[in-house]
């Protein structure tokens, strides 16, 4: 499964969710405006930066929005 964490304001998240949405992909979003989030972020990435993609299944973590949608054409 995908999660992405996201700012619902950030172009760049919303980019990546329009792309997902429209494939059809299903992904968890998760919203760092709330802090428990915000603070998962920043332990796994080391930045508090979105999109961030993690890919459980795959062990995959990704800043970047056009990495992540290039990431997520190969695991279509």
């Amino acid at each position: 499964m995908l999660d992405l964490y996201i700012l619902e304001t950030c172009p760049y998240c919303r980019k990546v969710m329009s792309f997902l949405d429209e494939n059809g992909l299903k992904y968890n979003k998760i919203d760092i405006s709330d802090k428990v989030a915000e603070d998962a972020l920043i332990q796994m990435g080391g930045k508090r930066q979105v999109p961030f993609l993690v890919d459980r299944d795959r062990n995959i973590q990704m800043y970047e929005s056009n990495d992540i949608i290039e990431y997520i054409k190969t695991i279509m």
